[in-house]
């Protein structure tokens, strides 16, 4: 291990808790609950979204919506952002705090892996939370950073799930979409 470039590899947790897309809110938050976690990561054969405490809390029981009756699916953030397993912790604070996040789930060859939060990079390196610590003081997204970020998703063109979506003109696209449009 690179003394000063600690991987993502090295600071994530394996095997992330997943949810189905019909899953509901409650059985959601009793898994994180079972599990002592603060997310779920929702996917679709691959990873398409993300539910987390905050959404149940302002998605669910500030709207007094029955948890029962609502599925992950309506609440989850989606598209996500995603990281590749050997980028450096440093790269995803900066990923974090300029996209305005605190997870990251982990994808390498397009199959979810991790997920590496503020947290795990907290335990690793207290400079580098220290660092995010600032960024997250930041109350606006760099949207040009964010548009850079590899997102898992559904196609905006074709629909097809992927843990590849580039942003094309303001458009999550997979490669196939970005190639057609590349010969167009």
């Amino acid at each position: 291990m690179n003394k000063g470039n600690v991987l993502v590899k090295e600071a994530m947790k394996m095997n992330p808790i997943t949810v189905k897309t019909k899953t509901s809110v409650k059985e959601a938050a009793e898994l994180m609950k079972k599990k002592s976690i603060g997310n779920c990561i929702v996917v679709d054969d691959t990873p398409i979204g993300i539910i987390t405490e905050s959404d149940i809390l302002k998605k669910v029981v500030a709207e007094d919506l029955k948890a029962s009756e609502v599925t992950v699916e309506e609440i989850m953030s989606t598209p996500i952002i995603v990281i590749d397993p050997y980028v450096s912790l440093e790269e995803a604070v900066k990923t974090m705090g300029k996209c305005n996040i605190r997870r990251l789930p982990v994808v390498e060859n397009g199959e979810l892996i991790g997920i590496i939060t503020q947290k795990d990079i907290s335990r690793m390196s207290p400079i580098l939370h220290e660092i995010s610590r600032e960024w997250y003081d930041i109350s606006v997204r760099d949207e040009a950073h964010l548009r850079k970020q590899i997102f898992s998703g559904k196609c905006e063109d074709c629909g097809t799930l992927s843990t590849n979506l580039k942003n094309v003109d303001g458009r999550l696209l997979c490669e196939d979409c970005i190639d057609e449009l590349k010969y167009q």
